[in-house]
């Protein structure tokens, strides 16, 4: 089949790219190479993708013609294009105009072709609001611009669902880390720190926050599954993540324990939207999809150790 692949030069998009390629799809990627974190990493990842004959084109959802620049025979849509998480740096704009205006504009491209593809919209724990255990019919209750417009974006999604007009479903995802991971992230900074001898800035009262920290390749087992399982997905959400939770503190203690040192740690304010709990609730995912997430934070962050140890 012939996929789309926002975001494909980011963390998850990027190896659910190199996923679908080895499952023999056609992937077509874009990306915008937003400055919100350093480009290097985003060239690193796209000429890696290169190197398996993924091209990446250059293309903003927000403002280019779409249905100039984007391939008309398209079987499916992966959209992970969006502006991350809740940087006090970042405007309700570049929110509201990279997560809400950039997927009602993809959303109008895809129902323009004579074939719709089947549209995957990746969402976010961050929509449930400060806490995050809930199984997917609980209301949600955002409580930053990030998770408020990832919701938007989810809505607008599975209204053309509701409507018959594109079928889709979306996955909201749970702290996610790995190789790749955004260099804001909390482990690709901790492993920064340790290697390179540099205090690690630790929000008040963070390490108490409960993760379902999930390893990407289990992120990206979720959401390749949605291709064969149309009719199940369609119209519906579905957490993916690990229902294992671990402290920050915990993650920490692990990272210290793969460099074999102490890594020492600034403290920084609070942040204003930051969750104190997350824990994915996957009965819905496992029933239906056969998802089982199985990497340990120890191993995940071996795995994640190695690759910056191996660029950086």
């Amino acid at each position: 089949m012939k996929i789309l692949v926002t975001g494909a030069a980011g963390f998850i998009g990027s190896h659910t790219s190199e996923r679908l390629k080895e499952l023999g799809h056609d992937v077509v990627g874009v990306d915008n190479f937003s400055p919100y974190y350093d480009l290097a990493l985003k060239k690193l990842n796209a000429k890696a993708l290169s190197k398996k004959n993924i091209e990446i084109q250059k293309m903003d959802l927000r403002s280019d013609d779409l249905s100039e620049k984007l391939p008309k025979d398209l079987d499916y849509i992966f959209h992970f294009a969006a502006h991350p998480g809740i940087s006090n740096t970042s405007s309700f704009e570049d929110y509201f105009s990279n997560n809400i205006l950039a997927t009602q504009r993809l959303l109008e491209f895809a129902e323009t072709l004579a074939s719709k593809p089947f549209f995957v919209n990746i969402a976010t724990s961050s929509i449930y609001g400060l806490e995050a255990t809930f199984p997917e019919s609980v209301p949600p209750k955002p409580a930053s611009w990030y998770g408020v417009t990832k919701l938007a974006a989810e809505q607008l999604v599975l209204a053309k669902s509701r409507e018959n007009k594109l079928k889709g479903t979306s996955f909201r995802l749970f702290s996610v880390y790995g190789p790749r991971e955004r260099p804001d992230k909390l482990y690709t900074r901790l492993i920064d720190s340790g290697l390179n001898n540099k205090p690690f800035p630790l929000f008040e009262g963070s390490e108490k926050h409960l993760r379902s920290f999930t390893y990407v390749q289990d992120i990206v087992d979720g959401i390749v599954s949605a291709i064969g399982n149309e009719t199940v997905c369609n119209g519906e959400i579905f957490n993916l993540g690990t229902e294992t939770e671990s402290t920050t503190a915990q993650g920490i203690t692990t990272v210290e324990e793969i460099l074999q040192k102490k890594i020492a740690t600034e403290k920084k304010p609070p942040r204003d939207g930051d969750q104190s709990r997350t824990k994915a609730n996957i009965d819905k995912a496992r029933k239906l999809l056969g998802y089982n997430p199985q990497t340990t934070l120890k191993e995940g962050l071996l795995a994640q150790t190695e690759w910056f140890k191996n660029n950086f």
